[in-house]
């Protein structure tokens, strides 16, 4: 039975979780030495957060805040059309756009005192909150993840330091809403200096590039770490539509490359949960309702 928050000042749980007093489950093709990889984009789709995103005025420079899933929603538009086509993006890591999806670079005082990160800052303030309202639409399958001890890949468009996302995820099971602490196979801020250059990309490249970037490094660490298997199955779930096409592009490359393994690419989009298996000549589709959803995949296991 799910523990629940372990915080008295936290909101009881709406409901348990799916795996209730259930035993852990083995990966599918453990038997056969294959095992399940679960890459996740962190933001309104593990979970919701409120993290503020600024837009300035083209001609006064005014800031207005608006949500993460909002700028998603209209990126494509911002400073061409529809209701933000007055708005430009700023990319000043400290003053910009961004501010709140990077670290502070804070002084000897403030490290003394125990300062923390934005995020990890935000994840404490959204655990205040009923748990409904910042479960994304692919929490339960984070949860089974990290229940199972599946590998598991963060890959954000955040430009945190990865330790930050680390520290941030542990709020989870401090409330008692994660039992423990996943079983980290990567974890790619794609927006953090440090881990552009380890991927070999520049800042000036898409997030969606550099996500792709990402996806490969982890596919390429599972088999360093976990050993070659044509057993081995590997999916990643995120919420941005233009970053789901360049996801589907790279699962499309690693199919060729490692044509026995298995590709998924699942589609959380305004709370949608598409699931897309890659093969190398088509790509099946399925639209999975709510009680299929706590695999990312058919099936009771990836």
């Amino acid at each position: 039975m799910s523990k629940g928050p372990k915080s008295p000042n936290t909101p009881p749980i709406s409901q348990l979780e799916l795996n209730i007093e259930r035993l852990l489950e083995p990966d599918r093709n453990f038997s056969q030495g294959g095992r399940s990889f679960y890459f996740f984009d962190f933001d309104d789709n593990v979970a919701h957060l409120s993290t503020a995103t600024y837009l300035f005025h083209k001609k006064t420079n005014e800031e207005i805040v608006i949500s993460s899933a909002e700028f998603a929603a209209n990126v494509k538009r911002i400073s061409k059309s529809g209701i933000y086509k007055d708005f430009r993006i700023d990319v000043n890591p400290k003053t910009g756009t961004y501010r709140n999806f990077r670290d502070k670079d804070f002084n000897k005082l403030e490290k003394m005192i125990g300062r923390s990160q934005s995020f990890v800052k935000d994840v404490k303030k959204s655990l205040k909150e009923y748990d409904f309202m910042w479960k994304g639409p692919c929490w339960s399958c984070f949860y089974h993840a990290v229940f199972n001890k599946r590998p598991v890949s963060i890959i954000t468009a955040r430009g945190h330091a990865p330790g930050t996302l680390v520290r941030g995820i542990n709020e989870f099971v401090k409330e008692g809403h994660l039992p423990y602490k996943p079983n980290y196979l990567s974890v790619f801020p794609v927006n953090h200096p440090e881990t552009i250059k380890s991927l070999g990309g520049t800042m000036e490249e898409a997030t969606a590039i550099k996500k792709r970037r990402a996806i490969r490094a982890s596919v390429n660490e599972a088999f360093s770490k976990y050993g070659y298997s044509k057993h081995h199955r590997f999916g990643m779930s995120d919420d941005d539509p233009h970053n789901i096409e360049l996801i589907t592009e790279e699962m499309k490359e690693l199919k060729k490359e490692f044509p026995d393994n298995s590709f998924y690419v699942i589609s959380t989009k305004k709370g949608e949960f598409v699931k897309r298996e890659i093969f190398n000549k088509e790509i099946r589709v399925n639209v999975l309702p709510k009680s299929e959803q706590i695999s990312l995949f058919t099936g009771p296991e990836l």
